[in-house]
């Protein structure tokens, strides 16, 4: 049986927003579906195009941004280097003029209405985020395909390759947990040393280094442009930004140009329990902020919970003087092995197991980096994992208006400040007298995602979503 190789950066990709799984994995399968166009030589014969989404990926796609992300996916643009401002002139231009241009090359007619189909009632039975694309020819025949999004911008292709990753042999091949503390024990390592190892079977060091630092440059974007962008959020619930507000005010009269001067700006506010958490919250609340209004973010380890690592990593670099890049490699590279076990373990989508695995996921893995990086032992970093996930058990995803926003944005504040809650408990304690592991807390959380009923996996029909009264206009 192949086992699935996830690397530091399958977990952090740098896309946009609003959702990993309802964005970034539908834009990525677009541009999949038109490159098997062109690898079947069919490209230039296509004279209409249909595109079908099923359960989650239709009752939520409109407020997550499918249709848009999908839109531009066909046209070849790429999620990582295409200009945030454009989204919605893009689309809005494809909409009006009522055509496509598929990779930028071969133009077809387009209507919203009629080739871009939302089945609100129709699942496929593999994964609950289905998109299907269909292709018809000129010559009287079509290609037609099926993808399914599976969290974290991962994507599968019906009856394909599952990982396009070319699979090598790994120094420490880990599925679990124990597996982990295994390597570690045997030789010593710590957790972000055992992933160097493997990340030197896919590419040499240095590469690994440069590409961990540009993750972490495009999360200090994130959070520095959401905390000096005011204004509403987009989608018709009026939720104002509160970030740039609430930065303004806790920073005073410090003066800064650049992000590292706000940094020095920052400390000099001071670290008292309230300031640091009104900081913690800023930070998570500017990434989010920024998700929400098709930003440009990194899933960690989706979209949907994007805020919660960059704040912690800010809060460690802030406040616990950590802003080096060796600390801040560490710190990624730890985090992206706690998300990886998740992900092979249980679930990192919310269509599938709620809100557990997104915002619970990547406060455990923040918990996990932050340990490691305060000096706690493999261990104490495998513990404060399993007790930032145990306190996010069952929880539920339903965001009002199928929009990221409510109560997406808070929860990222919530999950940030669990996780150095989380850190801390282990840091204090004995992890020969946990009760739970890691291993055990992966395995009740995937229980309690098949237990739980699907309006409470993304799908905006239960909880907060329908006891929210809205006046939305119609989608």
């Amino acid at each position: 049986m192949q086992r699935e190789q996830i690397s530091v950066f399958d977990m952090f990709k740098i896309g946009i927003g609003p959702s990993s799984s309802h964005t970034l994995g539908p834009w990525r399968a677009a541009q999949q579906f038109v490159q098997l166009l062109e690898e079947k030589q069919v490209l230039n014969i296509v004279v209409q195009l249909k595109i079908l989404l099923y359960g989650s990926l239709a009752k939520t796609g409109r407020g997550h941004g499918t249709d848009i992300a999908i839109l531009l996916g066909l046209s070849g643009d790429d999620p990582v280097t295409f200009e945030v401002d454009q989204v919605i002139p893009k689309t809005e231009q494809i909409r009006q003029s009522g055509k496509l241009l598929l990779t930028g090359k071969h133009e077809i007619e387009f209507s919203d209405n009629d080739d871009l189909l939302f089945l609100f009632n129709e699942s496929l039975p593999y994964h609950p985020n289905a998109v299907t694309f269909q292709a018809f020819l000129s010559n009287g025949t079509a290609v037609s395909e099926t993808y399914y999004s599976i969290g974290g911008g991962f994507v599968v292709h019906e009856g394909g390759q599952h990982h396009s990753k070319t699979e090598v042999d790994l120094p420490f091949p880990i599925e679990t947990a124990n597996n982990l503390l295994h390597w570690c024990i045997k030789t010593g390592l710590k957790i972000s040393e055992v992933v160097m190892e493997n990340e030197l079977a896919w590419r040499s060091e240095q590469e690994t280094l440069v590409g961990v630092l540009n993750i972490f440059n495009a999360m200090k974007e994130c959070i520095y442009r959401g905390c000096h962008t005011t204004g509403l959020l987009p989608g018709g619930l009026n939720v104002a930004r509160r970030a740039a507000n609430l930065n303004r005010k806790l920073v005073g009269n410090y003066a800064y140009n650049n992000f590292d001067e706000w940094v020095t700006a920052i400390r000099k506010t001071g670290n008292s329990f309230q300031n640091t958490l009104d900081w913690v919250s800023c930070f998570a609340l500017a990434v989010n902020e920024e998700n929400a209004s098709f930003g440009r973010v990194v899933t960690a380890p989706t979209n949907g919970a994007a805020g919660v690592i960059p704040a912690v990593l800010q809060y460690y670099l802030v406040f616990c003087d950590g802003y080096t890049n060796g600390r801040i490699v560490q710190f990624l590279l730890t985090a992206s092995e706690i998300g990886s076990i998740f992900k092979k373990g249980a679930t990192i989508s919310a269509a599938m197991g709620g809100c557990q695995a997104e915002i619970g996921v990547s406060s455990a893995m923040a918990a996990a980096a932050l340990t490691e990086c305060l000096g706690g032992t493999q261990r104490q970093v495998l513990m404060a994992a399993e007790i930032a996930m145990e306190h996010h058990l069952g929880m539920t995803c339903d965001p009002i208006g199928g929009l990221v926003q409510v109560p997406c944005i808070e929860r990222n504040t919530m999950g940030a400040i669990k996780a150095i809650t989380a850190s801390q408990l282990a840091l204090q304690t004995n992890p020969d007298n946990a009760k739970v592991s890691l291993d055990a807390v992966v395995k009740t959380m995937w229980q309690t995602a098949l237990d739980m009923n699907s309006k409470y996996k993304e799908t905006s029909d239960g909880g907060l979503a329908i006891n929210i009264p809205l006046s939305l206009p119609e989608c």
